[in-house]
């Protein structure tokens, strides 16, 4: 009975570390805190992709976008963004819905470009109605024109919050949390205590796709 026991000990502990040491792309496998990693899949028709968790008034974040820009564009990798504005930041939430409205009135183009001069001039925004009038500028510049209500039917703002209960699912606590994935595996690059430099994105990429090339695209229903 107790050799049963030991083992039965043994088979508990084995799966507990499996289940929170995940294997990694690159160097030692790292415990992480993460809860539902399943949705942490790339698109569909691709092996390898990068997900972001972002604030618009993070400055950490604004370090980063360039490099995951760079990675993804080299790599030609899906950068799948998310975002992730922290409530101590007043403005970043109705920033991230002055992005939505051009991702989805206007081009997906103009929605990245205005999230990275924001990134660039964050801080000169301090308030909403530092946002509001950088917005305003911003879209005249670009061709564009505010309408008086952004959002009149609250769909952007509930794609903005469904981003950020995305990655209350998923457990992310800081900004920016970047990781690779694969359909059957994930590495972070940074968003824990002890992961914080994006630049690593690169080498953990590029491991990602040697171990993914000579496997098929999964289509996820």
């Amino acid at each position: 009975m107790r050799r049963i026991l030991i083992v039965a000990s043994i088979v508990f502990i084995l799966g507990f570390m499996t289940r929170s040491v995940p294997a990694q792309f690159l160097g030692a496998p790292m415990h992480d805190d993460f809860r539902d990693t399943s949705i942490l899949r790339p698109p569909v028709g691709s092996k390898v992709a990068i997900f972001i968790f972002e604030d618009l008034g993070c400055p950490a974040c604004a370090r980063a976008h360039p490099i995951e820009l760079q990675a993804a564009e080299q790599y030609h990798v899906p950068l799948v963004r998310h975002d992730f504005p922290l409530v101590s930041h007043v403005w970043t939430f109705e920033g991230a819905v002055y992005a939505r409205y051009l991702q989805d009135k206007v081009s997906a183009k103009l929605a990245d470009d205005f999230r990275t001069d924001v990134f660039h001039d964050q801080a000169a925004i301090a308030s909403k109605d530092d946002l509001h009038q950088y917005a305003q500028r911003w879209f005249q510049k670009h061709g564009q024109k505010v309408p008086m209500v952004l959002d009149p039917t609250g769909a952007l703002n509930a794609k903005v919050q469904a981003d950020f209960d995305l990655g209350k699912r998923l457990n992310v606590t800081q900004t920016p949390t970047l990781v690779v994935v694969t359909r059957n595996n994930y590495q972070i690059v940074c968003g824990t205590k002890t992961l914080l430099d994006p630049t690593q994105l690169v080498p953990i990429l590029r491991a990602a796709i040697a171990q993914t090339r000579t496997l098929p695209a999964v289509k996820h229903k």
